[in-house]
């Protein structure tokens, strides 16, 4: 590998796609390619072999996905399951016939099981209940994970999975109805701010514990793993450190400036109690984030609030 060699990121117009493309630009990597859903829909078969056979790429990053939160995931399982599958399924497929030697695989914490000891090993996997409210997105992953890894051992292929913990950053998804827990809780103390500081409901007891990575700091772990041939099949990425809901929601009313009430609405779900991921495997092979929560939450409300205008729906 080398700088000039040609990577197809799969994805790269979302958040985590257009961070690896930011990093890997930044390092000098010059022949990046990628396609937007609109020009190539990854669920359909034909056309991505159609696509990675006419571009040729000597790496795939697999960093597209359908994504949402507890509510997305709750309401359409259906689509969490089958079109992650569609997609992961046709990149992984399709790299492995036409003879492409490296793969990095994108997936979730959300893999483990709901009740697994804490902090969570890549061990762990499969050996418990999933966690109900993501369990779709969840198995969808676990099939990825499992095809990466039986290439590699039946083939000698340098396929890998990277286990991220919740992400946010720069190009977060803002829209209540899908986004994530962090980027929502800066859109609604945004507004509540908007709103002469009215008071903010937020779902839940604020209790379960959270660990949370700017996207940067993935991309930075994506690009380790690329120019190293890591041994395992699957690494965890993420902090080692969480706090709970209510320590972020207060962190991120600080950052906002939002002076009113929070409200905890607790008939609404918590979700899994803890998530935390073990991440002494990636740390003993020289990789560790580099962007703190505080730091990380500040870069992306400044960039809310530079593009707010950008997105229809998040007009105020």
């Amino acid at each position: 590998m080398n700088l000039n060699s040609k990577i197809y990121i799969a994805g790269h117009n979302g958040m985590v796609g257009s961070a690896i493309w930011r990093v890997l630009s930044n390092k000098g990597y010059t022949n990046l390619i990628g396609a937007s859903s609109k020009d190539l829909d990854l669920r359909n078969q034909e056309a991505v072999r159609n696509f990675i056979t006419t571009e040729k790429p000597e790496i795939i990053i697999d960093a597209a996905a359908k994504v949402g939160g507890i509510l997305a995931n709750n309401d359409f399982p259906y689509q969490f399951l089958m079109e992650n599958m569609q997609i992961q399924n046709n990149l992984i497929s399709t790299a492995f016939e036409l003879g492409i030697n490296k793969f990095i695989f994108l997936g979730s914490s959300c893999i483990y099981p709901k009740m697994a000891p804490q902090p969570l090993k890549e061990e762990y996997l499969l050996t418990g209940s999933l966690e109900t409210t993501n369990e779709w997105y969840a198995l969808a992953k676990i099939t990825g994970v499992k095809s990466c890894q039986a290439i590699k051992n039946q083939f000698g292929r340098n396929y890998v999975s990277l286990m991220p913990t919740n992400l946010y950053g720069t190009h977060d998804n803002f829209d209540l109805t899908t986004s994530h827990v962090l980027p929502a809780l800066i859109r609604k103390f945004h507004e509540g701010k908007q709103n002469n500081n009215a008071p903010v409901t937020l779902w839940g007891s604020g209790t379960p514990l959270r660990e949370f990575l700017f996207v940067d700091d993935l991309a930075a772990a994506v690009v380790f793993a690329l120019e190293n041939n890591l041994p395992d099949y699957l690494y965890n990425i993420g902090t080692g450190e969480d706090l709970t809901i209510k320590d972020l929601a207060l962190l991120i009313q600080k950052i906002v400036g939002h002076n009113g009430k929070i409200i905890w609405d607790e008939s609404k779900p918590d979700g899994t109690p803890r998530k935390l991921l073990d991440v002494s495997k990636m740390h003993s092979l020289g990789w560790k984030h580099q962007i703190n929560l505080e730091d990380g939450i500040r870069k992306t409300y400044d960039w809310f609030l530079e593009n707010i205008n950008d997105y229809k729906e998040l007009k105020m």
